[in-house]
């Protein structure tokens, strides 16, 4: 659960000079993950901590960000409440094993490279005065779809994640109950919002006992996050939701503007 060699390493640093021992001993378990004493000395005297950790498979809390996203509310949200316990930090083992602090942030931000290339939204557009395609608008589509039966390859065995995925495909804030609210109102009725949903919650049923067919995945593969240099070389932007999920997504998400684009075209398919 915690490393505590590395927990007492960076205590010793935080304290430096005025520490006189260290120790750490596990409290206990709970539903969502394991509770540990530390009892730090100096020569004031022994000041005792809790450090808490979050098991590493259910509950979303399935990706190491998961964890540091509880935690990281727990830091904002304990002090906000008269009577509440004080949350002093949150603390992240990097790949060394040192511990850095990323607690207290106003806000966070990802720094990533610049891609290169135009977005596969262009040849959707150019397509419609295409009839029938070229044979560098096959080439780019077999690219893609090499591409995805090689990332698609490689499987993993869980299903806690398959039923994360499924879960999420209907209620996470940037999927299908997400989605819908951001819609103005009026562009859909909330009651036939609700139809799509429950039809989806009954889908889940299905679902569930597919969990064999999770595997690695982009988890966003619409035109507007594949960018093209040239026939066959893409890259690839803004892979979502975690690594792992259910092929189809993949396919769904970008054939899917085959049909939009056809349909906003021609009127049809």
């Amino acid at each position: 659960m915690i490393n505590k060699a590395n927990i007492e390493r960076y205590i010793r640093d935080l304290f430096g000079d005025k520490i006189l021992n260290v120790k750490i001993e596990k409290l206990g378990e709970g539903v969502q993950g394991a509770g540990f004493l530390i009892e730090v000395e100096t020569k004031e005297g022994i000041t005792p901590y809790v450090i808490k950790g979050l098991f590493t498979e259910g509950l979303e809390h399935d990706y190491a960000a998961d964890r540091a996203q509880v935690f990281l509310l727990d830091l904002e949200d304990f002090k906000k409440l008269p009577k509440h316990v004080k949350a002093i930090d949150v603390l992240s083992e990097m790949e060394d094993g040192s511990i850095k602090s990323i607690g207290g942030g106003k806000e966070y931000y990802l720094l990533m490279e610049k891609a290169e290339g135009r977005h596969y939204f262009n040849d959707l557009v150019a397509f419609a005065d295409k009839k029938p395609l070229d044979d560098p608008d096959k080439e780019k589509i077999r690219t893609m779809a090499a591409y995805l039966a090689d990332i698609h390859s490689l499987k993993k065995d869980s299903k806690a994640l398959h039923w994360r995925k499924v879960r999420d495909t209907i209620g996470h804030g940037e999927c299908l109950m997400g989605v819908f609210d951001t819609y103005p109102d009026g562009t859909v009725e909330y009651e036939d919002m609700a139809v799509i949903e429950k039809k989806c919650v009954d889908w889940r049923a299905k679902l569930k006992p597919k969990y064999k067919r999770l595997c690695q995945v982009h988890g966003d593969f619409h035109p507007g996050n594949i960018w093209f240099k040239n026939n066959t070389d893409f890259i690839l932007l803004d892979r979502s939701r975690g690594a792992w999920g259910d092929p189809a997504d993949d396919v769904t998400a970008l054939t899917m503007n085959y049909i939009f684009f056809s349909i906003n075209k021609f009127g049809k398919l």
